[in-house]
């Protein structure tokens, strides 16, 4: 209903990390090219680093796309807990159906299979995503495997993606050989007002929206700027709700009116579900509560029988408790 409303062929702020809808501001044309770069010179380690919900993972599908054809890559995101744990997971993403036997084993395998993509002229990238989960026992298993090399090249790119708490875990002691084999890092930060609005209007374009007037006003995209914190992930659930709400009250153009509604209704605020009910908004509450009530249990008399027996069970256990 919503798309056919606003003309739209697809969801325009949806919640999988798809690289058709990557919006190339400054900070994400920065990494990309970092990535790509850092992997093309055979650097052998390169890092992403970014805050929850800044499209790392939509980055690192768009830097595997664009290396797709010279390169094998392997995608892993699973919790992974042991060294063996990862070596079975990449094994398996490279199609290895026999991953039994112990470590030894296993990296004699992966050293055939590096070594035949070496004389095939194909390269293996590695992408660890959410790297910051990982037990410093299994980094440190990904640094040895940056020693799978010829004279010439590394025969394994590893690019390790995730939030600040990476940063902090390779600046420790206890990876400082890790940190000195990650010869570059690339960092995303925040949209600027101006770059919401490019943001907004990209992800409309990439959806199907033809209109030559914005959907959202200046005023809209500035108070969206403000409450998302330039953080894409909180532009898309603001604007995925405006456009909800703006098509039940059938709004064709979504003002700051509707984005402060948007956010009084998406407000977690634990002191908002504390308050007692009183005055109107208590009498409100419940005389839109009794006839939800009386529709999902059928009439009055259940919703009473239902009552009786919470206060009979809640008295039986203030009584225990007394004993």
């Amino acid at each position: 209903m919503i798309l056919n409303y606003y003309k739209l062929r697809e969801q325009p702020f949806g919640a999988t990390p798809d690289s058709r809808f990557l919006f190339a501001s400054e900070t994400h044309r920065e990494a990309l090219a970092s990535l790509l770069y850092g992997v093309g010179a055979g650097r052998g380690f390169v890092a992403l680093i970014a805050m929850p919900g800044m499209g790392k993972t939509t980055l690192l599908f768009e830097s595997m796309r664009q290396l797709r054809g010279s390169t094998k890559t392997v995608f892993l995101f699973q919790t992974i807990s042991s060294p063996h744990e990862f070596l079975v997971a990449l094994l398996a993403d490279l199609g290895v159906e026999d991953t039994s036997g112990g470590l030894i084993a296993l990296q004699a395998k992966l050293n055939d299979i590096l070594v035949e993509q070496a004389r095939q002229g194909e390269r293996l990238v590695v992408v660890i995503d959410e790297a910051q989960n990982l037990d410093d026992s299994v980094l440190e298993f990904a640094r040895m495997l940056s020693n799978f090399e010829t004279e010439q090249q590394k025969l394994v790119q590893i690019i390790l993606s995730g939030q600040p708490q990476l940063a902090a875990k390779l600046a420790s002691p206890q990876l400082m050989q890790l940190r000195q084999r990650i010869s570059m890092i690339a960092y995303l930060r925040p949209l600027s007002e101006e770059e919401t609005g490019l943001y907004v209007a990209h992800r409309l374009r990439v959806a199907g929206y033809k209109s030559d007037k914005p959907m959202f006003t200046s005023a809209a995209i500035k108070v969206i700027a403000q409450q998302s914190k330039g953080i894409p992930r909180n532009i898309n659930n603001i604007c995925f709700n405006a456009l909800s709400l703006g098509c039940a009250l059938k709004r064709n153009m979504i003002d700051a009116g509707v984005i402060k509604e948007v956010m009084g209704d998406l407000d977690l605020d634990p002191a908002k579900f504390l308050e007692p009910a009183s005055g109107n908004k208590g009498r409100r509450f419940f005389s839109n509560l009794a006839p939800a009530l009386k529709r999902s249990f059928g009439g009055w008399v259940p919703i009473l029988g239902f009552a009786g027996a919470v206060l009979f069970v809640t008295g039986w256990i203030l009584i225990d408790a007394i004993r």
